[in-house]
């Protein structure tokens, strides 16, 4: 498996946009028990993204994109399997 970080200011405005429209239109996304618009919650994605407190990661493996925060566990346990197989 290959994880990377990716730079959100590595992608055009318009695959980001996609990407983040994407991750918030899956099913089992979380916004807490309050139901917020896809624009407030595009919104949301967006700046968390843009402050660091949420990461865009792309898997060589599956080519697919997710979004994790930048504290999550799961991230942090993946990046260092990751560092550990180099």
């Amino acid at each position: 498996m290959s994880i990377h970080i990716i730079p959100i200011n590595k992608l055009s405005a318009a695959a980001l946009k996609g990407v983040i429209e994407e991750f918030i239109t899956r099913s089992g996304t979380d916004y807490g028990t309050e139901e917020a618009t896809l624009d407030t919650k595009f919104r949301q994605v967006k700046n968390q993204l843009k402050n660091g407190t949420a990461v865009l990661v792309f898997d060589d493996e599956t080519e697919t994109t997710n979004i994790f925060l930048a504290d999550d566990p799961v991230l942090k346990k993946i990046v260092c399997s990751e560092q550990n197989m180099t």
